[in-house]
């Protein structure tokens, strides 16, 4: 594997979901390569190599993006509606990593093209077995058009 490759994008303002995410999967032995974002200013600057990340190759695409909805600056829903409308991140596998179970942000993910939404399950076992099994399929199970 290339050292550059992405494999997740984590866009996540909770530091510690943040962590417990990043500890499930690297437990689980699932990554070598995460980029951890703290809102979704940065992971729109980060997709599309623009303001602080002005000058990264996108063509390093990320394998998988974990994406918060409720965030500071941009929330998650406006990340998805961006990525999804760009014909060069749209097939960029997108997972909603999130509390919100209200009925309009799940309806509003899926008719944005969300690949997969997902509630952060309450506890730490919880938390980490979700996460775990979620790397696994998103990282070794599924086919990828990248």
């Amino acid at each position: 594997m290339n050292k550059s490759e992405i494999e997740i994008l984590l866009v996540e303002d909770n530091m510690s979901d943040a962590e417990m995410t990043v500890r499930a999967l690297k437990r689980n032995n699932i990554i070598n390569n995460l980029v951890h974002l703290k809102d979704g200013a940065e992971a729109l600057d980060f997709i599309f190599g623009t303001g602080q990340f002005e000058g990264r190759d996108t063509r390093n695409k990320p394998k998988v993006i974990l994406l918060d909805l409720k965030m500071p600056k941009v929330n998650g829903i406006e990340v998805l509606r961006k990525v999804k409308a760009n014909e060069d991140t749209r097939a960029i596998p997108v997972v909603v990593l999130t509390s919100s179970k209200e009925d309009p942000d799940v309806r509003t993910c899926y008719e944005l093209g969300v690949n997969s939404y997902i509630v952060k399950p309450v506890g730490f076992e919880n938390f980490s077995k979700a996460i775990a099994e979620m790397g696994l399929y998103w990282m070794l199970l599924n086919q990828s058009p990248m």
